[in-house]
């Protein structure tokens, strides 16, 4: 199931409906640790309609109906990005959000776990539970709010520079260990005749995407994680004027369109990248087999991949990855939560993460060790054990702020790539944003 990165403007009244719903009506706290209800019911709402993925949960509800025959399963699906935000909206207003429920990690799981509409899942998820331990740390962080973790990661994504391995070793290059080398290899690269990073920001994501994670190299993680809230942001760390100078240095060095790159679509860069006209494309893990495919030129030379390396004076934590999980989440309001937790245990058992991972899916399981070269390629194996073994991820700056800040980095990620607006501009306008988020 191939996604589109969009920015979350859909998600900008989900707070306010959150806050009506919360207030209107007391309603139970779930209880996760009673002994799950097998005659009981489950209402279940996920974000794979649509081919193949619809078929993995239907399959998933009838096999857990087999060892529960008992138990009464209805199954909603919607889209995933607007289509399901749309969903929860509505389902929130209305009060009837169900006992288990999609989540994207960042912003969008924290409307929910703020205002008491997601189960407290601590004790049974956390890094150092039975449960907890079967993830990647990351994953798990990724639904950690105010210190308690309230998803269940079902899949992994995250950011990784693709090369054309062929193209590296005719020009006599080596994986970059850091920036500074990436972007002085750039140009060996272009003398040889190839573009040596494609690059789209037409959607204004893909740059997000370079700033997201070397905002992480660059500013300290805690001023990272305090700006990400209004109520504590500040802007100041002068990191984020360095991670913004590189990307700029970076898109004008490495890239074929440069200044121009906002006229040119995501697609176009997959496609230098798939016909072998680009060294390099910067691109998310669920992307991997979408352009490395066998009829492809980058097949044919051999693909790898590696993280953006960090710049050489990183005053933020150079081990961190840029990732975002996808999962669920189980609603503080369910009668039946400890039936919701048994499913969900279910869904994220061995057997069931191997199946999600292999074909037809192919969506890289949060659990670990289950996604092999037995069933997916030598990339989506390596790119999947990068992030679980990652002792520290970054959400999407547009997934992990709120939608007006999000917006803002929008613009600035575009006003950056066509050298409108200044670094320093650009934080003044996000701060702006920010501020005005109060």
């Amino acid at each position: 199931m191939k996604k589109t990165r969009t920015i979350a403007t859909a998600a900008a009244g989900v707070l306010a409906l959150a806050l009506t719903a919360c207030s209107s009506g007391g309603g139970s706290s779930a209880d996760i640790a009673a002994k799950p209800d097998f005659s009981g019911s489950l209402s279940i709402l996920t974000a794979g309609a649509g081919d193949p993925m619809s078929s993995y949960f239907e399959d998933l509800v009838a096999d857990y109906k087999k060892q529960h025959p008992d138990v009464k399963i209805t199954l909603a699906q919607e889209t995933d990005d607007n289509a399901i935000k749309d969903k929860e909206k509505v389902l929130i207003g209305s009060q009837s959000l169900p006992d288990i429920y999609f989540s994207y990690a960042g912003n969008w799981g924290e409307n929910f776990a703020e205002n008491g509409l997601a189960a407290d899942l601590s004790s049974v998820i956390a890094p150092g539970t039975a449960w907890g331990d079967t993830f990647g740390t990351g994953s798990v962080d990724a639904f950690k709010y105010g210190g308690k973790y309230y998803g269940v990661p079902l899949y992994n994504d995250a950011k990784f520079m693709g090369y054309n391995t062929k193209i590296f070793s005719d020009l006599g290059l080596d994986v970059p260990k850091t920036l500074e080398q990436l972007i002085s290899d750039c140009s060996t690269i272009k003398a040889a005749g190839y573009v040596p990073i494609a690059f789209g920001n037409k959607d204004g994501w893909p740059g997000l995407h370079y700033l997201g994670q070397l905002f992480a190299y660059d500013v300290p993680r805690d001023a990272l994680d305090d700006d990400l809230l209004p109520k504590t942001a500040k802007y100041t760390d002068q990191g984020y004027v360095e991670g913004m100078k590189q990307f700029q240095q970076l898109v004008t060095a490495c890239t074929g369109d440069g200044s121009n790159s906002n006229g040119v679509t995501y697609t176009t860069a997959q496609q230098q990248q798939a016909t072998g006209k680009a060294a390099m494309y910067y691109q998310e893990l669920i992307e991997f087999d979408s352009v490395n495919t066998d009829d492809s030129q980058l097949h044919k030379d051999g693909f790898g991949i590696f993280p953006l390396p960090a710049p050489e004076a990183a005053a933020g934590d150079a081990k961190t990855l840029e990732a975002a999980p996808e999962g669920y989440m189980i609603n503080q309001r369910s009668k039946n939560a400890a039936l919701a937790l048994d499913f969900l245990k279910f869904v994220t058992n061995e057997k069931n993460a191997t199946t999600l991972s292999a074909p037809p899916y192919g969506q890289p399981s949060a659990v670990k060790d289950v996604v092999t070269e037995d069933i997916a390629t030598p990339a989506v194996v390596e790119g999947t054990k990068l992030v679980n073994d990652a002792p520290s991820t970054v959400v999407w700056l547009d997934m992990a702020n709120v939608p007006s800040v999000a917006d803002a980095w929008v613009a600035a990620s575009e006003g950056l790539v066509s050298g409108s607006l200044s670094p320093e501009d650009a934080l003044a306008s996000v701060r702006q944003a920010s501020e005005k988020a109060k």
